[in-house]
This record gives C-alpha cells, structure tokens and sequence, in this order.
C-alpha cells in the first residue's frame, strides 16, 4: 500500500509524520505500508516568517526527519492527479517525467497570493509570500542604498492591511534603517481597500494596531485601492500618485492551482470542501488538508483559516487519517477550537489575542516575546530523532493551545 502527500509546507510535513506515527504504533513495516512525500525540495519553507530580513535563512531541511521515520522522499513537482487511476504525475528537478500510483493521497499544496490584473504589478511589484518573492525583495531593498536619494527611493507602499501587510509594514522601518543611513527619512505607507485597517481582525485589537503604527510612522491610506503601477511608483483608486521604487503586495491568497484538477466541490479561495476527516467528498482515496482545504474547525460554524496555526494540526488529521483508512482502523475527525493570533508588531513589539472573537490578551514586549517563541521554535519540525518526531505529531496534542 502507498500513501501519497503532495506538499513540504506545514500540513505536508505534518500529514507524513502523523501517518508514520499511527504506522509505527500498529507495527506496520513501511515495506507493507509506504509513506512518500513529494516536493520539489526536502525543505520546509518558514513561510510565517518571510516578512523578515535574511528571508535565505528562513528554512529548515526536513530530509534528515523524514529518513528517521522511514517516510520516502520523491524530489519532484506534482503536475496532474488522475483520481480515476489513481495516479500522480510528477517532473523532476532534471524535467523527466514520472507516474507515481497511489492507494491514499493527501494534498497538502499550500496557497499562493493573489495577484490581480492590476497594470504594472507583475512587472514592479514585490511580495513576501515565497522564499524567492521575499530574497527578491530583500535584494532590491539592500541595492536602493546605491542609489540617490529622489524618485521615493525611500519610501514603501505595502498593499494590503491585513495580517500580512502588517506585519511587514512594521518591520520596515527598522530594515530600512539597517540598510539606508541612520537618518535617512524613511517612509512606509500602508494602503488598505478598507475603511479600517487589519479588517479581519475586529474592533478589539484595531487601537493597538493603530497605536503600534503611530509610533513606527507608518503612514495608511484607508478606503484605497491600487489603481496602477508603473517606475515612478504607485497611483491609487483614489488618484492620489506616491513615488516608490518599492510596492509589497500582500492583498489575499489563493489555494494552490493544482486543488483544480480535482472534481469536487471549491470554495472561493480555491479550497477543496472536505468533511471532518478532511477527506473529500466524492472522490475515492483523496484527503486535503492545510490551505489547499476548507474545514470546519467546530460545530459553531467556524473554518479553519490559511495559516500555519490550522495547517499543523488539519495535516496530523489529515495524514492519521488517510493512514487509519489503508490499515482498516477509525479515523479521528478534525477539530480545533483552540484559536489565537500573535501579530508582530516590529519595533513596537507585539499583540497576542485568544479566540474567534479576538480578544485581547498580550501586547507590546510580552506579546512579542512569545511571537518570537513561536517564529523561532514552535512551529520549526520536530528534531531527526524517531520516537521525538513520532510523538510530535499526535493530532490531539498538535497545536493544542
């Protein structure tokens, strides 16, 4: 039997380590049960944390934690699933081409922003969404040194208030700062659709955001959209033009394109629709799991979102579960009721909220100390060793906050 898992991200690396869990505990040789992970690399990708700078250094090899657990590593990039057949084909770094059968399989491809037709941005905009994207960035940032002061040299327009958004706007200053003279005067602006900024975020943890942005300088320009982009910067919906040779865009993601070839049901961020055990409905031997799923969290009516948080803990169900089927044993339905939010706030620390309603519960340098808890340990794979790896990952301890 061969269990399948497309993806290396955090629902991917959790799904193989679930599954070679519930494996190890029934005494089931990986010769009877085969678990292989398929990426382009053996790497996790520290996605939650590309906002930052040296965005090369934010990844962590998993190979070493997948031979520890007897899960086999396919170096290649999933094109087509034929769930009919029960197929994947995948290309290789050197462009061969393979056909992989499966008896399970657990996509776990991740999102990817969304990009709008909007003119210029895909000539003149930047992001932080993959490892290339943010070295990308950091690369045109550190060469602006050399160049003269004029034509918004130094100033950022971040697109999107969100989350994301946030959390690169306010670590800019300081990056700018590391990067231009001490005195340079620097700018980031912050341009949001919404008449609020951080508009998913709600009422509660709104004046601490706005408080944290006062004191960085980060300007918002709020109810704005981006019209166009061209050299000499960005004009808004507004027709107010600012001159910037630097625009992040970090407006909206989008499940990855290959959740398309999957006859079943979508949401409208490309997610497939699955039931408790992440599987997907109407079609035979195939779960989802982290962005590439939307899941109910509950029986409240709440979904996971696309982040790490629900990516860990969907991809130990995910991969238990797709595991528990081959083996003939039950499955564990998914179920996070747990939800918090650590949003950095760059040189103004940090906001901790706990809940679906957000509530408040660390700001400033506490907050920030457990954001660095979390960016630097909590969500890193577990160390090569078999028996710690194995007990990281039992799904109702995964993310249990």
């Amino acid at each position: 039997m061969r269990l399948l898992i497309i993806g290396s991200g955090f629902a991917g690396m959790y799904a193989a380590l679930s599954a070679a869990r519930l494996r190890e505990i029934k005494g089931v040789s990986p010769d009877d049960l085969e678990i292989a992970l398929i990426a382009p690399e053996p790497t996790l990708v520290v996605r939650p944390r590309l906002y930052e700078p040296k965005p090369e250094t934010l990844t962590a090899p998993l190979l070493d934690v997948l031979n520890a657990i007897d899960v086999n590593y396919i170096q290649g990039s999933a094109e087509t699933v034929n769930t009919e057949a029960r197929t994947v084909q995948i290309t290789t770094s050197g462009g061969t081409r393979k056909t992989l059968s499966y008896d399970r399989l657990v996509i776990a491809t991740g999102s990817r922003l969304f990009r709008p037709n909007i003119p210029g941005l895909a000539e003149h905009g930047f992001s932080v969404d993959s490892l290339d994207d943010a070295v990308a960035l950091d690369k045109h940032l550190h060469g602006l040194a050399g160049r003269p002061a004029v034509n918004g040299r130094d100033t950022v327009v971040v697109a999107g208030g969100g989350f994301t958004g946030i959390e690169a706007a306010t670590e800019l200053p300081a990056r700018l700062r590391e990067i231009f003279a001490k005195d340079a005067k620097t700018r980031v602006i912050i341009v949001e659709r919404n008449g609020a900024i951080a508009p998913d975020m709600g009422e509660g943890p709104r004046p601490h955001i706005e408080d944290a942005l006062r004191k960085l300088g980060v300007e918002t320009r709020l109810g704005a959209g981006v019209a166009s982009l061209d050299k000499s910067g960005v004009t808004l919906s507004t027709g107010e033009h600012i001159e910037t040779e630097t625009v992040v865009w970090a407006a909206g993601i989008r499940a990855a394109p290959l959740t398309a070839q999957i006859a079943a049901e979508r949401d409208n961020f490309g997610r497939l629709l699955v039931d408790r055990d992440l599987r997907v409905p109407g079609v035979s031997g195939v779960f989802a799991t982290g962005d590439a799923a939307r899941a109910a969290c509950d029986d409240e009516g709440n979904y996971a979102l696309m982040s790490c948080q629900h990516a860990t803990r969907m991809g130990a169900f995910a991969g238990n579960n797709a595991a528990a089927e081959l083996l003939g044993l039950p499955t564990k339905p998914y179920h996070q009721k747990a939800y918090v939010t650590c949003l950095d706030l760059g040189e103004a620390g940090a906001l901790f909220t706990r809940g679906w309603e957000r509530k408040v519960e660390m700001v400033g340098d506490v907050a920030k100390k457990t954001k660095q808890e979390i960016n630097t340990v909590w969500i890193y794979p577990p160390k090569a060793e078999r028996a710690a790896a194995l007990a990281s990952a039992d799904p109702e301890r995964v993310t249990s906050l």
